[in-house]
């Protein structure tokens, strides 16, 4: 199967999935599920690359070993967080927003997402159609990329989960482990993983096609979907200490924190 047709495969699949996580809200009215799916979904469309492309085998398998295994964790966390939860303070704010072209408003977010995957999964395409097999040393390499931010990553999920689940933390910030040094050290380590299949495509025919994932997924998390969120104007009457917080603490960049 050509490349052009394998990412048709991997679009109709995360079109599909939302589209059936969108009939679901329909009834819970819950759309937190969609972070589930759509992490699920990428996971998904990573190996369905590896099982439709011409790659050497050591470079698909390796591949889809890796996004798996992230894909797996992040939906399982997400799973955890949302069950017996509201729904999302983003997704309530919009359905009110949306009035009663919600669910048709939402149908159209849905599917966008589903776009959103297919284009951050191109970095898996491109490792399953390159014609060689990355070196040992790049294979390495890519593997250390990844381990650091899915360790990251789950570390900061962690650390969170627990201080929120401290009743003396209800209302505070939370400043410690790796949130001492980002104040969203969970969404640095997410964009630091997209860099593992940067590093492994590295010597295919379109490897400057994996940069996007990325630089897209930063941008999605600093300037639309992730900190603008949380870190609104209700966010310092919410959470004692906030605006002390956002004045010491790197926004996204783990660094050791201003005096």
């Amino acid at each position: 199967m050509s490349a052009l047709a394998a990412f048709g495969v991997g679009l109709a699949t995360a079109a599909i999935l939302l589209t059936l996580v969108w009939i679901i809200q329909l009834f819970t009215r819950n759309a937190g599920l969609v972070d589930v799916v759509w992490s699920a979904a990428v996971g998904l469309i990573a190996a369905e690359y590896a099982l439709l492309g011409d790659a050497p085998a050591a470079a698909r398998i390796l591949m889809a070993a890796l996004a798996l295994t992230w894909a797996l964790r992040l939906a399982g966390y997400l799973a955890k967080r949302m069950r017996g939860a509201p729904e999302d303070s983003r997704y309530a704010a919009a359905r009110e927003a949306w009035g009663a072209k919600a669910d048709l408003y939402m149908l159209g977010f849905f599917l966008f997402q589903a776009v959103a995957a297919s284009i951050l999964s191109i970095p898996f395409l491109v490792i399953a159609y390159m014609p060689e097999a990355p070196s040992l040393g790049i294979a390495l390499a890519a593997i250390a990329v990844w381990f650091v931010a899915v360790v990251g990553e789950g570390t900061a999920d962690a650390q969170l989960h627990r201080f929120k689940q401290q009743p003396e933390n209800r209302g505070k910030v939370c400043a410690q482990g790796l949130w001492r040094y980002s104040r969203h050290p969970n969404y640095f380590f997410e964009s630091l993983h997209w860099v593992t299949y940067v590093v492994l495509a590295i010597g295919a025919p379109y490897w400057w096609a994996t940069l996007a994932s990325p630089v897209i997924m930063a941008w999605l998390l600093l300037r639309v979907s992730g900190i603008p969120t949380i870190e609104n104007k209700k966010a310092s009457e919410k959470r004692e200490g906030h605006d002390e917080y956002v004045r010491r603490t790197s926004a996204f960049i783990p660094w050791p924190p201003k005096r």
